[in-house]
């Protein structure tokens, strides 16, 4: 795996929080609302409750991304390797250019993706609601690795794009990339809830972060269906060994 693809993995995440701060902040909200006033009120005390939350929100991305990264794997493993890598790639960079323009706003919700995972969150939705009120770190952490389920379509996008690493390894430090870059603002949602719900309704940032996805996407894209941009970068490669 590139590890310019946990850059991206990052950046994403990093990005989609202007987009989905809405859903973010409704989940805090209730394990904020759920828990004593004097823990509530105290950003000492409720720090250990976010970031607990928040690492058992990774950690279900990262064992998702994990489940499908080894069921790709597996499939292409029946495929060629010089072309199942060329599918990975070029699936990869599609699926990164749809990232990005969903987060510009220029295409609409992802509801069929969403869809697709209302199953399993019908049977894990009723656990996460025993888990309220949540009264230490360590059920806030459970109560974060249920939520982390939740059905969101940028998500499952990004987990689609991340299984496209071809192995469970790979996609799960993706999924693990992308849930660090949405920590910032899901951590801080608490303390900057009014600050934050503003800044996610600013449509001149989405479409600034959707751009450089695009951006990114359409260079990957290149790079995948253009056989002689690989032998330029290679041959680069090459010359600047001879010259060390």
């Amino acid at each position: 795996m590139a590890e310019f693809s946990v850059y991206i993995a990052f950046s994403i995440g990093l990005m989609s929080t202007l987009h989905c701060l809405g859903m973010c902040s409704g989940i805090i909200g209730a394990l904020s609302f759920s828990l004593p006033d004097k823990v509530r009120n105290s950003n000492r005390r409720i720090l250990p409750y976010l970031l607990s939350y928040n690492f058992g929100r990774i950690a279900s991305y990262s064992i998702a991304g994990a489940i499908l990264g080894g069921l790709s794997g597996n499939f292409f493993s029946y495929i060629s390797p010089q072309m199942g890598h060329f599918i990975l790639e070029t699936a990869a960079a599609v699926i990164l250019l749809f990232i990005g323009f969903h987060i510009a706003g220029l295409f609409p919700k992802l509801n069929i993706l969403e869809k697709a995972g209302r199953p399993v969150w019908k049977r894990l939705e009723p656990y996460g609601r025993r888990m309220l009120p949540v009264k230490s770190p360590a059920s806030a952490l459970a109560f974060g690795s249920i939520w982390g389920w939740l059905p969101c379509g940028l998500v499952y996008t990004t987990l689609i794009w991340a299984a496209s690493a071809g192995n469970a390894a790979d996609a799960a430090i993706l999924m693990l990339a992308f849930g660090l870059g949405t920590l910032p603002t899901t951590l801080f949602a608490g303390f900057l809830s009014g600050w934050l719900a503003k800044l996610g309704q600013n449509v001149s940032l989405k479409k600034i972060a959707g751009t450089i996805i695009i951006l990114i996407a359409l260079v990957s894209l290149y790079f995948t269906l253009d056989p002689d941009a690989h032998k330029l970068v290679h041959w680069g490669d090459i010359n600047a060994h001879d010259h060390e």
